[in-house]
């Protein structure tokens, strides 16, 4: 199976120390997690995010229960973090949070890399999961939005607004 890649970015008008601080809470998982997935961290709290961190999670994708483990395996204040499923229902998850500070801001950026386990049907799980990913990272992107009340606007649109 072919490693896939979703990629999001996002600027956010608050210094990087202050949105690195928000993404270095485990807990804010559950307000970035679309409530469809019945998201619940089982890791006892408080949790403290740095590298060598596990967190044990439960998701409901669609009708199925999964556990899900990951650890952080690399820790950058206020520049990024990895964090990697090492139990969970993808072959292979690697999650890179990038932070840059930009003028009057933050450039967010979102980089997970996975494989899906072998299975029947495999294209038609591909193309769900997909979907799926972009879904949830749609959600993410607006929670995000709505928190720092922020419009969402993307590297991209800001160059075509900078005309205006």
């Amino acid at each position: 199976m072919a490693e896939l890649v979703l990629e999001r970015e996002q600027y956010l008008p608050r210094p990087i120390d202050e949105v690195f601080e928000f993404f270095a809470q485990a807990e804010n998982l559950d307000y970035l997690t679309p409530p469809w997935l019945h998201f619940r961290i089982v890791t006892p709290r408080p949790i403290i995010l740095q590298q060598g961190a596990v967190i044990d999670y439960r998701i409901r994708w669609r009708w199925l229960p999964v556990r899900w483990r990951s650890v952080i395996t690399a820790w950058d204040p206020p520049h990024g973090f990895v964090d990697e499923q090492v139990r969970g229902p993808y072959k292979f998850w690697h999650h890179t949070h990038s932070f840059v500070a930009k003028e009057e801001g933050t450039l967010m950026t979102d980089r997970v890399r996975y494989r899906l386990r072998c299975a029947p049907f495999s294209n038609f799980m591909q193309k769900r999961v997909a979907s799926d990913l972009e879904l949830i990272f749609d959600y993410r992107r607006q929670r995000i939005a709505d928190f720092y009340s922020a419009p969402i606007i993307t590297p991209s649109a800001a160059k075509m607004l900078e005309g205006f």
